[in-house]
């Protein structure tokens, strides 16, 4: 009930953007201006503010469990995303596409938010993990399958504010660090703005998208549903297997089943990939996992 009461919270919060996109009092520039504030400011406040103001908890075994947990899904879900085009006969074209979509989730906006609001500081330091293979994966084997395999990515990349500031949450939190109060409450007022923004952000390019024309699309109406019940439910199978930790599970079981990571869309125009497609899937799965994920909640709690 409460992450179900939470989906319908961020839902909310993306319809504002929606409607205030429709009404032009926002617009495409002004969602991307906010979009570098989440990424670059209220993200990153987020995830340090869990190791701040958290309640001292995380234990280092437990981030050595959560790290191999990570690893071990990036890499299964890579297999998967290769197979699932092939399973859906997408046009060779925009596999690529697809095969990105299968592998990486949007853990920044959706899974940090909905992790913290719904279990706490210590569940987003334990998804914070999660980031540091997301982020090695998407500047290498995400470009190239979006590119098709023209592109070479770029390091750098990888070393950014993101990166850093889940580094510094769990450096604090492993170390046990005290810092000054003006930190805890700056950070703590970062954080309150990552859900409200990030997901208005999303609801804004909704209002770019034929909502109509998207859910008429049976094939990516289809993998959608395949992406966000099926591979979470089944993988959950398999963590559940690998770890009784609850917590853990409820971590790893939001970071499998949320949406289409939304950079793929921005990858898609830096590397001449099928940004339509990117946008439609992005935007369907956004919409759909707000009744998806509480659904996958319950079939697998």
């Amino acid at each position: 009930m409460i992450l179900l009461q939470q989906m319908i919270v961020l839902f909310l919060y993306m319809m504002i953007g929606y409607v205030c996109c429709q009404k032009d009092f926002l617009d495409v520039e002004a969602g991307s201006k906010i979009s570098w504030i989440v990424v670059n400011i209220a993200n990153p406040g987020l995830n340090i503010n869990a190791a701040v103001n958290g309640d001292g908890a995380v234990a280092g075994k437990e981030l050595f469990y959560i790290t191999g947990i990570a690893v071990i899904l990036f890499v299964s879900l890579i297999f998967v995303g290769l197979v699932v085009p092939v399973v859906f006969r997408i046009p060779k074209e925009t596999r690529g596409i697809f095969n990105s979509m299968s592998t990486f989730n949007n853990i920044g906006f959706m899974g940090f938010p909905i992790n913290s609001a719904t279990y706490g500081n210590e569940a987003l330091l334990y998804a914070s993990v999660f980031v540091l293979p997301f982020n090695a994966l998407i500047y290498t084997y995400g470009i190239s399958k979006i590119s098709g395999g023209g592109n070479k990515f770029e390091f750098k990349k990888m070393l950014n504010i993101g990166v850093g500031a889940c580094l510094i949450s769990l450096f604090i939190c492993v170390l046990r660090l005290q810092v000054p109060e003006f930190v805890k409450t700056t950070t703590a007022g970062l954080s309150g703005l990552t859900a409200p923004l990030s997901m208005m952000v999303i609801g804004m390019s909704l209002a770019q998208m034929d909502m109509k024309e998207m859910f008429l699309d049976v094939k990516l109406l289809g993998f959608s549903l395949f992406k966000l019940l099926v591979i979470p439910v089944l993988g959950m199978m398999v963590v559940m297997q690998l770890i009784d930790n609850e917590m853990l599970q409820s971590v790893c079981m939001i970071m499998m089943a949320t949406p289409a990571a939304s950079i793929t869309v921005m990858l898609a125009q830096q590397y001449n990939g099928d940004v339509e497609m990117a946008s439609k899937g992005v935007a369907i799965t956004t919409v759909l996992s707000v009744i998806t994920i509480p659904i996958v909640s319950a079939i697998v709690f």
